[in-house]
């Protein structure tokens, strides 16, 4: 306790010290607080000043491109594929009713007019042409009888040993054998067709395009077992929409390649347009008649038609001034009296490359902007940097 009690003395000496100095230090007088007062009022405004500025900046002006446009006079290629079909095909069918016994080809194969493609069991057939061929017998053997017997009378009635009447029952058997003889052998005939149409033929020369018979299958007459691509004139058949026909191109001769292999092509002329739309596929099928075919565009072979269109007027833009406005095409149009910009809907007359031709939506002699238009907005102010010609 003694100790502690004389450590007090000394701390609080040091305190009473420190306080008598800051006692000593003067306080500001009222002058230098009014001196100071103005030079931070000023600061604070320059700061305010500098902070509404930052937060009201003057109006952006965009930097852009920009193209007059200029009608031009454009001639597009109409493009498009199909395949090689004949232009005649035959539905091959049996001439009478049966079992089918043989089938003699396979789909692809060519054929020749007179080649049998497929048998019926003939058994039926075969016997209607024995018993044709037996009656025919028949009739021809009453016929003999009859014409001995009519000669005979002939000879009698001349020496005056028979009657008129008898002389005139064999003239008229004689008569009655003949036609039997004659019907005999027309049912002879008939018969004999009938077994000849077991045998299936088409008649004419082509490829086998597709069949829909087995052996020991029963068919019916007329019923079609098979169908065939005649050899002769290849049709390039293609689907258009309707809308491109439209407007018929200029001419109707179609260049056509074979995709497989371009340095293959040939020249056709449109031959028949369907007079209906497809209700599937909503297109319009177009029959092109080649005028030669070469050997390599064989049935079914892809190829590709080219047509063209009858050369109109257009505005023919590059594709970075086509912009997208309310849900349709558009372009920005730059006013050249105040300097600003609007997008400006447009009507496309086709996509090329790396164009578009405009039908409808720009004048000519307006100025279209072709670069810088994704952050442009209605009305605003644009610098332009460049002025090109649009393409003619």
């Amino acid at each position: 306790m003694v100790g502690r009690l004389t450590v007090w003395p000394r701390r609080c000496g040091a305190v009473a010290l420190v306080l008598a100095a800051c006692a000593a230090v003067p306080a500001p007088s009222a002058e230098a607080a009014t001196e100071a007062t103005p030079k931070d009022a000023g600061k604070a405004t320059d700061q305010e000043a500098g902070k509404e500025a930052r937060q009201s900046p003057g109006p952006a002006i965009a930097v852009v491109r920009t193209a007059v446009a200029r009608a031009t006079t454009i001639a597009s290629d109409l493009i498009f594929t199909g395949d090689i079909q004949a232009q005649s095909q035959v539905n091959v069918a049996f001439r009478t009713n049966g079992k089918i016994a043989q089938r003699l080809v396979e789909v692809g194969d060519h054929v020749t007019a007179d080649q049998v493609l497929a048998r019926l069991d003939p058994q039926e057939q075969r016997a209607n042409l024995n018993n044709a061929q037996a009656a025919l017998t028949s009739a021809e053997a009453l016929l003999t009888q009859a014409k001995l017997n009519f000669k005979r009378q002939e000879q009698l009635l001349a020496s005056g040993y028979t009657t008129r009447p008898s002389y005139d029952d064999a003239e008229q058997q004689l008569r009655t054998t003949q036609a039997s003889v004659d019907s005999a052998r027309a049912a002879l005939g008939s018969a004999e067709e009938q077994y000849s149409y077991t045998d299936l033929k088409a008649g004419v020369d082509g490829i086998v395009l597709s069949r829909t018979f087995e052996v020991g299958q029963v068919v019916q007459t007329g019923q079609t077992v098979l169908a065939m691509a005649q050899d002769g004139p290849r049709d390039a058949v293609f689907n258009i929409f309707e809308a491109v026909l439209a407007a018929p191109p200029e001419s109707k001769t179609v260049e056509v390649t074979l995709q497989a292999d371009p340095r293959v092509k040939a020249i056709g002329r449109v031959r028949e347009i369907s007079p209906s739309v497809d209700a599937a596929s909503g297109t319009v099928r177009v029959k092109v008649g080649l005028d030669a075919t070469p050997k390599a565009m064989t049935l079914g072979a892809i190829v590709i038609g080219t047509g063209k269109f009858r050369p109109r007027q257009a505005i023919v833009l590059p594709w970075s001034s086509l912009y997208r406005w309310e849900n349709g095409p558009a372009v920005w149009v730059r006013d050249p009296a105040n300097g600003t910009v609007a997008p400006r809907p447009v009507v496309i007359e086709r996509y090329g490359p790396n164009t578009i031709a405009l039908k409808s939506g720009v004048e000519p002699g307006e100025e279209v902007v072709i670069a810088g238009i994704q952050l442009l907005r209605p009305g605003q102010t644009v610098a332009v940097s460049q002025t090109l010609e649009a393409a003619r």
